[in-house]
């Protein structure tokens, strides 16, 4: 595939094997400009003028430490540009900008306390206990839903204060918001596959108002009182900005943990002399385990900024208005910053990757928790099935956006 002939703007590129993405995303990397791409057709916004893709290191590192240039409030999870509305409704302050963005992340990041953190992490580790029994229990099974999903997603419906009765709902529509193109989770149908992603954040919407209108006059030791009752310099959150975090909270921090998670086994599958090499020693290695799964995996493959001036960078110009892709996943595989960065190697340091975003005030708020639900996952996991491992090819989430596995079968002889 000459450079000239890659479309990041068509499904089936994204539908290749991982090496044949690979493989693309150098070609482009040895161009001496960044590629520009058409926009992709949409049924719910105008075709834009086009968008560059920023694959190298460098740039997505220069792009994310310039907010003020590299504007997120135009819309930062797709590439079309839709309503504003539209935008804060799915992506709440990660389509935000300052002041607004630091406002809600202040609000937010405040009710995150010590002790609530420490519940936190007393529950991922009951939580991870309780789905690896089951699991031995249950035997060879798809490790996607019974054991990847359920710990994030456990674990943030503690946290809001959201009971079990609720957790295939959460799921199913989480499932639905970051289906992508996936004909098996939404319509082909784009306007039906539309309403459709609308109906899943408006139940999940309809859910969190109504327990924040409990918790705002009988408050308990969790995250949705914590929100609706903050008042951090005079300022609380809103019903819409509780909402729309909500939806933000468990897409964003269910799908992106699960997968990671799901990519850590089959990685470990695929690379014997690492996964040999974390079991021989794993409290001193799982620290740079994580991070190169998450280098590896780089569970959001993409967020859009948009260029507030013109500004020059590494040698290239960029015109006000102009809209860039910041692509961790190909900027995780640069090989001018990670030495043969195919390869899966858990003592790799440094490891400067961008799997939880660029630097600047957009890094991921649940980085810490993302890291700890690996570590204790794999430490139940590998501790108490140790020679589990992927059974089969994954069945991969079609999807520009999120590098997703739907299903994963595993076997083990425990």
């Amino acid at each position: 595939m000459a450079a000239l002939d890659i479309d990041l703007s068509d499904m089936e590129f994204w539908g290749l094997p991982l090496a044949e993405r690979e493989a693309a995303f150098a070609r482009l990397r040895a161009l001496d400009h960044p590629a520009f791409f058409a926009e992709p057709e949409t049924p719910f916004a105008d075709k834009g003028p086009g968008y560059y893709a920023l694959i190298r290191h460098s740039d997505v590192t220069e792009a994310s430490r310039n907010p003020e240039v590299f504007c997120s409030g135009r819309g930062a999870t797709q590439v079309p540009d839709v309503p504003a509305e539209f935008n804060e409704y799915f992506g709440s302050m990660i389509n935000m900008d300052d002041p607004r963005h630091s406002r809600l992340r202040r609000i937010v990041s405040r009710s995150f306390t010590p002790k609530m953190i420490k519940n936190f992490e007393d529950d991922v580790q009951r939580t991870a206990e309780q789905v690896v029994a089951e699991l031995l229990e249950r035997g060879p099974c798809d490790f996607v839903q019974h054991v990847a999903v359920r710990l994030p997603l456990k674990i943030i419906c503690n946290m809001m204060g959201i009971g079990d009765a609720h957790y295939d709902m959460v799921l199913r529509n989480s499932n639905i918001i970051l289906s992508g193109f996936d004909t098996e989770l939404v319509s082909e149908d784009m306007d039906e596959a539309l309403g459709q992603i609308f109906a899943a954040a408006e139940e999940l919407r309809a859910l969190v108002t109504d327990l924040g209108a409990t918790r705002a006059g009988n408050p308990t030791d969790d995250l949705v009182s914590a929100l609706v009752n903050a008042n951090i310099d005079g300022e609380h959150l809103t019903t819409a900005e509780l909402a729309s975090f909500f939806i933000l909270l468990v897409v964003a921090g269910n799908e992106t943990t699960r997968n990671a998670i799901s990519h850590a086994l089959w990685l470990l599958t695929q690379f014997g002399d690492q996964r040999a090499l974390l079991l021989a020693d794993f409290e001193p290695r799982i620290g740079g385990a994580v991070e190169e799964i998450v280098r590896y995996a780089s569970p959001v493959i993409f967020m859009r900024r948009t260029l507030t001036r013109d500004y020059t960078m590494n040698g290239h110009d960029y015109a006000e208005g102009d809209k860039t892709l910041l692509v961790y996943w190909a900027a995780n595989r640069d090989a001018s910053v990670f030495t043969d960065p195919a390869r899966f190697d858990i003592t790799r340091h440094p490891n400067p990757h961008l799997g939880f975003g660029g630097p600047g005030p957009h890094f991921c708020l649940g980085a810490h928790l993302a890291r700890r639900e690996i570590t204790v996952m794999l430490r139940e996991l590998l501790g108490r099935v140790p020679d589990i491992r992927v059974a089969a090819e994954p069945d991969r989430l079609l999807s520009s956006f999120i590098n997703g596995i739907k299903r994963m079968p595993c076997d083990f002889s425990a």
